[in-house]
């Protein structure tokens, strides 16, 4: 890093903390305590009010917050900016109801020229393959507020089989295969569900109070809280190095792969109400897993095969 960019990042770094040391400056920006104090023998003849108090618990401590310059991106910066915003062209609906459109015309108008300019040569040699979003999910906003202001919703929630009201506590939201889902915990159930959003046809707030500490759960150890039911089936499988890849691209709760005497597994189980997903997920395997338990899963699959051989 530059050091013009290093104390331009360093003034916002104090003017937020208020008071540091120099082992906060050595270890946000990986310099040496020697670095450190030239930096702030810098930024002091930049005019930043600092204070410094001796002793063994001293340290520095602003005098007043400062006014900050604007903030200023390298090249480097823009670019990556830019292409991390590709991504909301492949969804129908996002968030806030973001558009690609709006913010890619907004952002190229106050990029410098020349930045424009390599702007619109990296289009004609990058490409950004993504899944398509086919269908919109209209609470997006809906369900990620709540899970940030920490309440409960009642939901519609409609599968190709029927249509059921649920108490939901929205926990986080992601987007997978071309698909919003909401990490929750469902308070009819009283356990831990992901619902595919834009099967949510309605949201309104529940007068209920969460159930969820979300203190202490986010978007990477939800799925800690899933439990299987006294219902569950479980279910073994043999699996490939090139199944493990696949499985790492989609995976489920419910599910996760394992080693034993130098073999992988995928191991899990499913409710008997599921067997319309457990199958066509295991078959989009193909050859690289091979169902060892239970044996009826393996005839289920089978019956998949043949039905579709039927339709050829």
């Amino acid at each position: 890093m530059k050091k013009s960019d290093r104390l331009n990042q360093m003034l916002r770094f104090i003017n937020q903390k208020q008071r540091f040391t120099l082992k906060d400056l050595m270890h946000e920006f990986q310099i040496s305590k020697r670095t450190a104090l030239r930096d702030i023998s810098s930024l002091e003849e930049m005019g930043a009010p600092l204070y410094v108090d001796y002793g063994r618990y001293g340290g520095y401590h602003l005098l007043k917050s400062m006014t900050l310059p604007p903030i200023s991106f390298s090249s480097q910066e823009v670019f990556a900016l830019y292409f991390s915003m590709q991504a909301l062209q492949s969804f129908a609906s996002s968030p806030f109801q973001i558009s690609f459109h709006s913010i890619n015309e907004k952002f190229l108008e106050v990029v410098s020229p020349k930045h424009r300019e390599q702007i619109e040569s990296f289009q004609k040699r990058v490409a950004f393959y993504h899944t398509e979003q086919t269908h919109e999910s209209a609470y997006l906003e809906e369900l990620l507020l709540a899970a940030v202001q920490n309440k409960v919703l009642k939901i519609h929630y409609t599968t190709p089989k029927q249509t059921t009201i649920r108490c939901i506590q929205p926990i986080s939201i992601y987007a997978m295969k071309g698909f919003w889902y909401c990490q929750s915990y469902d308070l009819y159930k009283t356990a831990y569900r992901v619902f595919r959003c834009d099967r949510i046809t309605s949201v309104e707030v529940a007068d209920l109070e969460p159930r969820v500490d979300l203190k202490y759960v986010n978007i990477d150890n939800a799925h800690s809280l899933w439990q299987a039911t006294e219902h569950a089936v479980r279910f073994k499988c043999s699996i490939t190095a090139s199944g493990v890849e696949k499985f790492k691209q989609q995976h489920f709760s419910s599910m996760k792969v394992i080693e034993e005497d130098e073999n992988s597994y995928l191991v899990g189980t499913y409710e008997p109400s599921e067997m319309g997903f457990i199958i066509p997920y295991l078959a989009s395997f193909g050859k690289s897993i091979k169902i060892i338990d239970p044996p009826m899963l393996k005839e289920r699959l089978k019956e998949y095969y043949l039905d579709l051989i039927n339709h050829l």
